[in-house]
Formats: C-alpha cells, structure tokens, sequence
C-alpha cells in the first residue's frame, strides 16, 4: 500500500480581528523539523489588539519559519511552511525565512535533475549566491539577494569594498541591512585604491567616511533588533564582520562591556590623537526610541480620532461613598459572592447599568455616515485595563442581564485576562459604555476621552478620607468620610448638558446609597 505524500503548504497571516493589516510574530512555538498536527500551536502573534496564538491549518514537518521573531510583516505574507521534507527535493535544509537574509546552511549541491540542469562551469547561472543549492532550490527558501547592475563589478581590494558597503549603506532604504555585495555577470575592472588621507595632528578636522559615526552602521536586521534589545548603539560597536559589518558578538561584547566601545569623534583638538578612544557618556544612552506598534499603535490612532471628531463635555461630581465601602465589605462575606473578587468598581458597574434606564441617550452611538444617532438596547459594558502592551478596554457583553454575582464573575475574569495580554480582539469589540479607574494609581479624577463607537466614558477617582459636612438632626457637623470624583466624558453632538447632568447625578446618588437603586 502506498502513502500519498502531503505537499508543500504555506500559512498566510491572516487577519485574526476586524480590517487588521498587520502583526508581529512575537514567538514561534514549533522549530524547523517538527512535526505538526492541525490545530497544533505554532506562532503568537501581536497585532493592533491583542496577542493571539495561531493554530496551524495543515499537518506535517515544519520546513521553514518564514519570519524572524520581533518582525512586523503584512496580513497575507508566507510565515512558515509545512509538508513532507522529501517534496521540496534533495536541496539544502528548510530556510529560516527570508528576514534573516542568508541561506540555510547544507550541502552545497545535489544531484542534477534533467529539467533543471545548471552548467556547473558558469557560476552565475546558479544565481551568484555562494554556499546555495544549485538544483531543486525553492527561490522563497532561500534569502534576499542583490543582483550587482550590470556593468558593475566588485571591488578587488579591502577598501574599495569599504567604501562601495557604506554607499549601500547611505543610499539603499534602511541601509545596506541584509544585502552583501554581489558579484556581476561581467568581468571586474581593477579599482586603484585611493591613497590614505594622512593623520591629522594639528587642526581640527572631520571624521573620516570610516568612522562609524559618519556613516550609518551595517548590520542584518536580527542583529539590529539584539542591539535594540539590549540597549546597544551600533554606531559605537566595533564591527568585525565582513565589509566592516556589525556582527551578534560585537553587539554582545559592547553589551557586555556595559558601555559603549570606543569610538572616534567627529572632531578632536589638535592635542588629541586620532587614535585615543573617547570616553563613553556617563550614565549610558541619554536617548531610548521604541517603536509604536501593536495595541499602542492602535490606541494612539483610536484617542486621535475620536478627540478630533466627537465633541468632547467633561462634568464632575464628588462623592460620599462611605455606605458604598460599606456595602462592599458586607458583600465580600455573602455566600453568593464568596471566591468572587468584590470592590467598589463593581458597585459603580452596576450603577451605570441601573442608570442608563433612565438616561439611554448615554448608551447610544453618533453614525455620522447617516446623520443617525443609533440607541443600544443592551449594555456591552467596557473596563478600561493598562497592560504593559498597552492600553486596552475588553468590554462585559450584555451586562445589563447579569445579576451582581455574574456581574462580579465576569469583571474578574476580563481583568485578569487582559493583564495577562491575552485578551481577544472579539473581547474588546462592540462596547457600548467605557468605565476607567485611575483610583488604582491614587488619582483623583482626569478627562477620559471616549472610546470609539461610544458616547460617554466614567473616570472613577481614588477613595480617600476626608472631612466632609454630614447634616444630622438639622445640625451640620464636619467629619471624616470616605469621598470619590467622578468625572464623565461625553459626546455632544447628541448628548446634552441635561442628559450628561442626569445620567452622572444617578450614578453618585447609588453611590451615596447603595438602596437607592431600589429606585431604577
């Protein structure tokens, strides 16, 4: 009985939320030569929303990881290939994809196929790429490589391949990253060296095209993301790869050394040697960059438009929460609530809920396409959490029919689910109201901004103790109670002063006491 083999597949990167056009490959969870079921996990991924791990869709040997980890690429771009490794032909080991910019490691050739014969005499029929298979190579296995123009030709000495390095560097977009000089079809014409510019000793003078701060670093894209990773100007690190490029071991020994290496400045006093290091900077580097990407990109672009485009009324009203606190230590012993986190945010929840029965303009959307405002019958209730990805606001779906221990159920659970980072974007779509609580870091109120696709937004404040006029039998006394702001944000296009007024003087009276809910 014979066995069919599986072919060759390759996994897309799908849009796993609503329109996303991109993610980064966070970790790979399988390596080249695995094997793999349907199903199976192989990548977690950040986009715009959320990490995600991908299930793979095909079952056989992993052949190649397609994309580095800690690169960003396009939904619908090839990340890993699976299949039978004797379907790819008897070439060179699975690639680890084309970000890396060099060819796998294996034999050098193969067995020549009659369809595909390479005239072995000629190097630049195989493509001018040294160390890759001649016969049976899949052109995506294999690395980016620049073709040299034609009619140029490579350098026949160190410095002439120095110098046409750092022209790659200045002029290629992003820098000479992954391409190494290539050798053309045509023979090389020998370039005279330049004479060597004579030491300077007695004026000021510039740095020479040399020196690593008159020209970008070169270095791959993995090495560039290690330096990043550990905090290492490549500028400044010693490189010793081929044609002057920065390799791992110069980023770890630089790293290692616990300060920048030794560098030439642009300009030294005549006094100066041009061969005395300069010492590093005190304190390492003054400037750090990371790139706004994943939920942080998301987030900027979500506040930007909706700042500029809904109306934004902010109200504030402080309050005397003490039965609230109350309240929740009471419940904290209630045998329905017991394993249950209880607190103040989930009184406050249900308030909002309990509230919007009177004010359901609050609980609406502004559909500026139809010049309609569309009215939510239920409550798809948002929690505002601060992740260190980023901020994000997962959302309670239908709270309005939660009874106050699912209620607390759910809270619990969405919380600990987005601190964790593992909150989906189908968690985090379709909210109709936005709580955020800035008490957690001692705050007492802000200017929430709306979320998108919502009308208003509660900013709950720090509980603090506080004197507070308290009337008693007609006498007013000053004593020490436990008081909150709220602030609420809305849109007011189509939410007045009115409905804002109402909806947030509802909110603080439950507060005040709990048993006025009795009343919604």
């Amino acid at each position: 009985m014979t066995t069919t083999q599986a072919p060759t597949q390759e996994f897309l990167l799908p849009d796993v939320g609503e329109g996303l056009t991109e993610a980064e490959i966070v970790e790979w969870k399988v390596a080249v030569g695995d094997v793999i079921a349907i199903n199976d996990i192989i990548v977690e991924i950040e986009t715009a929303k959320s990490l995600v791990e991908l299930p793979s869709p095909y079952a056989g040997t992993v052949l190649a990881l397609m994309v580095d980890a800690g690169v960003t690429v396009d939904v619908g771009t090839p990340i890993i290939r699976v299949g039978d490794p004797a379907s790819t032909g008897p070439s060179t080991g699975p690639s680890t994809g084309p970000s890396t910019g060099e060819p796998a490691p294996g034999p050098a050739a193969a067995a020549p196929q009659p369809e595909m014969a390479i005239d072995l005499s000629n190097p630049a029929a195989s493509g001018g790429g040294e160390g890759e298979s001649l016969v049976g190579r899949n052109k995506a296995e294999r690395g980016p490589v620049r073709r040299a123009r034609k009619g140029s030709a490579s350098p026949s000495t160190e410095a002439g391949a120095n110098t046409q390095m750092q022209l790659q560097g200045a002029f290629a977009p992003g820098g000479a990253e992954s391409d190494e000089v290539v050798a053309s079809d045509e023979p090389a014409v020998p370039a005279t060296p330049a004479p060597p510019a004579p030491e300077p000793v007695d004026a000021l003078v510039p740095a020479r095209a040399t020196d690593p701060a008159a020209v970008r670093a070169l270095a791959k894209p993995p090495v560039r993301k290690l330096a990043k990773d550990l905090g290492v100007d490549l500028a400044a690190c010693r490189a010793s790869g081929p044609g002057g490029t920065v390799t791992r071991d110069d980023v770890h020994a630089a790293a290692g050394r616990g300060a920048a290496p030794e560098q030439v400045p642009a300009a030294m006093p005549a006094t100066t040697s041009a061969s005395t290091p300069r010492p590093a900077a005190a304190g390492g580097a003054r400037e750090t960059r990371e790139p706004v990407k994943g939920v942080r990109k998301m987030m900027a672009g979500a506040m930007v438009g909706s700042a500029f485009s809904a109306p934004h009324v902010t109200e504030w009203v402080t309050v005397d929460v003490t039965r609230t606190m109350e309240l929740v230590e009471r419940l904290k012993d209630h045998r329905d609530l017991r394993g249950l986190k209880v607190s103040p945010l989930l009184v406050l929840a249900r308030a909002c809920v309990l509230a919007m029965r009177r004010t359901p303009v609050i609980n609406s959307t502004w559909d500026e396409a139809a010049q309609e405002v569309v009215l939510k019958h239920y409550v798809n209730l948002g929690i505002a959490a601060a992740t260190p990805r980023g901020l994000v606001v997962p959302n309670v779906k239908d709270a309005h029919d939660l009874a106050l221990p699912e209620l607390a159920a759910a809270l619990g659970e969405l919380t600990a689910t987005a601190r964790e980072g593992r909150t989906q974007p189908a968690e985090m779509a379709g909210g109709t109201f936005t709580i955020t609580n800035v008490g957690v870091f001692g705050v007492d109120a802000g200017t929430p901004i709306i979320n998108p696709g919502e009308s208003a937004i509660l900013c709950f404040g720090a509980v603090t103790k506080k004197p507070w006029v308290v009337t008693r039998d007609g006498v007013d006394e000053i004593v020490v109670r436990q008081v909150t702001t709220l602030a609420l944000s809305f849109d007011h296009r189509h939410v007045d002063g009115q409905a804002g007024s109402q909806f947030l003087a509802d909110v603080a009276s439950i507060l005040e006491d709990p048993a006025s809910a009795l009343l919604f």
